[in-house]
C-alpha cells in the first residue's frame, strides 16, 4: 500500500497536484471508451465503471483526440483564442495526467491504463538497467524492443481483439515508431501530415463503426520553442481549434468525440535552470542523469544514494521538492512498480518547482537547454488536462 504522494516533504507546500490514478486520470480515457462501445478490458481495468466516471454514453462510433501539450491551465487562460473548445469549457472535467507530465509517461498511460510504474515510460529519458546508459523514449534509441521494455496490453489491442475496427491517425514518422509501438499497439496506422488532412481522414474512416484515434503535435512543438504565453502558441491553438470544430460538425450522427491531453507545460525562467555540469555539490557521486529539466531522476553512484539525497536537497532548496526514489515510489509517484520497472526510477527522483528545473549540459544538447517551455513536474499547469466530450 503506498501512502500519498503528498507524503514527501515538501509536496504540499510547493502546491503540487497528485495523480488521480484510476479516476479522474488520463488512464481512464481509454477504458471508458471501451465501456461506451461494450468491451470489457483484461486485467482490472474496469471499462463500464470509466464510462460512467466520465459520463460517456454507449455509442458505435468514437473518435479520441488528444491535443499534445494542451494543459487544461492554457487552455482556459488563452481561450480567446480558442472559441469552439472555450463554448464546451464549462461542461469540461479536469483530469490530472501521471508522474513525470510527459509525453512518454502519458502515451503509456492513455494507451494501457497503467502508470509509469508499469509501462517503464517513466521519462523522456530514462537509464536502460542491461546497458547503463540513457534510452531515450520519444525516439527509442537505446531501449531495445518496445513490446518487451513496455509489457501491459494496449487498450486499443484489446477494443480491436473484439472486432472492433481501431485506428490511429498521426504523422507518417510515428507509424510503428519505438513509442507508438509500446503504448498505442493494436490500431490501424493512417498517416497524415497536416492537421485539416487528419481530420479529413479521422471522418473518412468514421463512416464504419469504430475508433478512431486523432493525434496533434504542433501546440506542444510550439509551446517548448516559444512559450504557451507567446503570440505563436495562441496561433497554433487557433488553428487547433478551427480543425476541431469543423471536426465536431462533421461527424455522423450518434459519433462520441472525446478532445484531451497528455499533459501541460510552464514558461521556465531560463536563469533558474541548474547545470549539473557546472555544480560540483549536483555532480559528486552521481554515475548519470536520467528524465529531463522539470522531472529528473538522478543514479547515484555504488553506495552513494544518501549522500546525493541529501546533497541535492541542500543544494536545490526550494526550486524542486526532492525524494529518494524509495520514497518517490512508496508515496506513489509512478503508480504501483513492477520489478522490472524499480531499476529505471532514480536513486533521487527530482521535481521541479515554480518555473525552474535541472539540467545537465553533458549529455543534453544546446537546443534542449534554450526551450522555453517545459514539463514533467506535479503543478497544476502541468499535471491538469481537460476533458471535451462532444456527443
Amino acid at each position: 500500500m503506498t501512502r500519498s504522494a503528498s507524503s514527501v516533504a515538501g509536496f504540499t507546500a510547493a502546491g503540487f497536484v497528485a495523480p488521480d490514478h484510476g479516476g479522474l486520470c488520463l488512464d481512464t480515457v481509454l477504458p471508458a471508451v471501451a465501456g461506451s462501445l461494450g468491451v470489457v478490458l483484461d486485467d482490472g481495468l474496469e471499462s463500464r465503471v470509466a464510462q460512467r466516471r466520465l459520463g460517456l454514453p454507449d455509442a458505435t462510433r468514437v473518435c479520441v483526440v488528444l491535443v499534445d501539450g494542451l494543459g487544461h491551465q492554457m487552455l482556459t487562460e488563452r481561450s480567446g483564442h480558442a472559441p469552439f473548445l472555450r463554448g464546451l469549457l464549462g461542461a469540461a472535467q479536469v483530469l490530472t495526467v501521471g508522474y513525470p507530465s510527459t509525453t512518454t509517461a502519458s502515451m503509456g498511460l492513455f494507451g494501457t491504463g497503467r502508470a509509469a510504474g508499469r509501462t517503464g515510460l517513466a521519462g523522456y529519458t530514462v537509464r536502460n538497467p542491461a546497458t547503463g546508459g540513457l534510452a531515450n523514449l520519444v525516439s527509442w534509441e537505446g531501449a531495445g524492443p518496445p513490446e518487451q521494455w513496455q509489457r501491459e496490453p494496449s487498450v486499443f489491442g484489446q477494443i480491436a481483439a473484439t472486432g472492433v475496427p481501431v485506428t490511429s491517425v498521426g504523422p507518417a514518422k510515428f507509424a510503428g515508431s519505438g513509442l507508438t509501438r509500446a503504448a498505442l499497439r493494436g490500431a490501424t496506422y493512417r498517416a497524415a501530415e497536416r492537421l485539416a488532412d487528419r481530420v479529413d481522414t479521422a471522418l473518412f474512416e468514421l463512416s464504419a463503426p469504430g475508433v478512431v484515434y486523432l493525434y496533434w503535435g504542433e501546440v506542444d512543438k510550439v509551446g517548448h520553442q516559444h512559450g504557451w504565453q507567446s503570440r505563436e502558441w495562441a496561433d497554433a491553438l487557433n488553428e487547433t481549434d478551427r480543425e476541431l470544430g469543423r471536426l465536431a460538425r462533421s461527424l455522423p450522427r450518434g459519433t462520441v468525440l472525446l478532445i484531451t491531453a497528455d499533459h501541460g507545460m510552464v514558461d521556465v525562467d531560463l536563469r533558474r535552470l541548474v547545470d549539473v555540469a557546472g555544480v560540483p555539490a549536483l555532480a559528486a557521486d552521481v554515475a548519470l542523469v536520467a528524465g529531463e529539466p522539470r522531472a529528473v531522476h538522478v543514479h547515484a553512484a555504488p553506495d552513494r544514494s544518501e549522500a546525493v539525497l541529501t546533497r541535492w536537497r541542500a543544494t536545490l532548496g526550494d526550486a524542486a521538492v526532492v525524494a529518494s526514489g524509495d520514497e518517490a515510489v512508496e508515496a506513489g509517484w509512478f503508480g504501483p512498480v513492477a520489478d522490472h520497472v524499480r531499476p529505471l526510477i532514480g536513486d533521487v527522483v527530482v521535481a521541479a518547482t515554480g518555473r525552474s528545473g535541472v539540467v545537465d549540459s553533458r549529455t543534453q544538447t544546446p537546443h534542449s537547454l534554450q526551450l522555453r517551455g517545459m514539463h514533467g513536474s506535479f503543478t497544476p499547469g502541468e499535471m491538469l488536462v481537460p476533458l471535451v466530450v462532444v456527443a
